[in-house]
């Protein structure tokens, strides 16, 4: 747990544009779940697997995943439920090398996801994180 502070502006379709702004990439939805508190790690994986749902969507169509490492193996226990390429997730290092900020993690997660996806030229992203209490979410990013 570090300290750590973050902006993010959310807009509708078009008002960017508008008003001359450039857009880094959009939030195509987010699920969230519940899941037993003895084992809230492992909500990222649910949440997922219903935001791909909801979309149509495969583990395969999305380019890069930032899963928070809430702990090591909690992460772990994530990608193998989900059966997750690590070539494709956390690329840049996750919360054990990066800190855990806890009140601006969700936007970290999110920016880091499209920051990357510009970088490799476009695509869909996945964000990520447990939620203490026996929560996960998942937000499906564009760029």
């Amino acid at each position: 747990i570090v300290d750590g502070a973050a902006a993010l502006v959310l807009a509708a379709e078009g008002a960017p544009a508008a008003e001359g702004r450039e857009v880094l990439g959009t939030v195509n939805g987010w699920h969230v779940v519940g899941v037993d508190p003895s084992i809230m790690g492992i909500g990222p994986a649910p949440a997922i697997r219903g935001l791909l749902d909801a979309h149509h969507l495969s583990i395969s169509d999305i380019s890069i995943f930032e899963i928070n490492e809430a702990f090591s193996a909690q992460y772990l226990a994530v990608e193998k439920d989900l059966g997750l390429d690590r070539d494709k997730c956390n690329v840049n290092g996750g919360a054990v090398a990066l800190g855990h900020p806890l009140g601006m993690t969700g936007t970290r997660l999110i920016l880091t996801a499209i920051h990357e996806l510009r970088r490799r030229g476009g695509g869909l992203g996945m964000a990520s994180a447990c939620i203490g209490g026996g929560q996960g979410i998942a937000v499906l990013v564009e760029a």
